[in-house]
């Protein structure tokens, strides 16, 4: 009995310091981002990927570091290299925690930065993939911010680069904003990006 007490405390101690150092290499990985360090981020990210293998966040961010930076990428080997290392984490992240609507919002982004690279080549091969992820995580998500307002930016991108009028898809910049003013993350560490950016968006385009 005394075994599976000492057993039990240090398996209770071990859990706490594991999660500890999780914490602290997460805090570490976000401050290297903000600092505009985002590659040496994105390889604290692995790190703790390696070390977590269970946890779907780090390969989550890892991905999303290397498609938000391959956006204005125009050298092609640099831009597949990125966006190849993107998708094995988005696969991972997926194998980790299925139907979640957040890798599915950057599963989108990650065609779309595809389509942004070469619109002729790739913009009718990806754009129907786009629009099924995020009705998708519509779905799964209907009150998410990050869902909402990546539909409405996609879906006011493809209105103005076909020559349509933007103004049907303010409402959904309008609601995202809303959402976004009383949205919690789950954890310090989950995602909580895009506010400013759909504020910014909404002054710019919704008058």
């Amino acid at each position: 009995m005394k075994k599976l007490t000492l057993l039990i405390i240090a398996l209770v101690s071990f859990t706490g310091f594991s999660q500890s150092k999780y914490e602290d290499g997460m805090r570490k990985a976000f401050e290297l981002w903000k600092a505009e360090k985002h590659w040496e981020a994105a390889n604290l990210f692995e790190r703790i990927a390696a070390a977590d293998p269970e946890n779907w966040l780090p390969p989550y961010y890892i991905a999303q570091i290397n498609v938000v930076y391959s956006f204005g990428e125009k050298d092609e080997t640099k831009l597949t290299a990125q966006l190849g290392k993107a998708k094995e984490y988005i696969n991972a992240a997926k194998a980790i925690s299925k139907d979640n609507a957040e890798i599915l919002v950057l599963d989108a982004l990650w065609h779309t930065a595809w389509v942004a690279y070469d619109g002729q080549q790739y913009g009718m091969k990806y754009s129907p993939k786009v629009a099924q992820l995020y009705q998708q995580a519509l779905q799964l998500a209907p009150d998410n911010p990050h869902v909402v307002f990546g539909k409405a930016e996609w879906d006011m991108g493809s209105a103005q680069f076909f020559g349509q009028p933007l103004d049907p898809y303010c409402k959904d910049i309008q609601r995202a904003i809303e959402l976004f003013s009383t949205f919690k993350p789950e954890s310090e560490f989950h995602p909580s990006y895009g506010e400013s950016r759909a504020k910014s968006l909404s002054e710019k385009t919704c008058k």
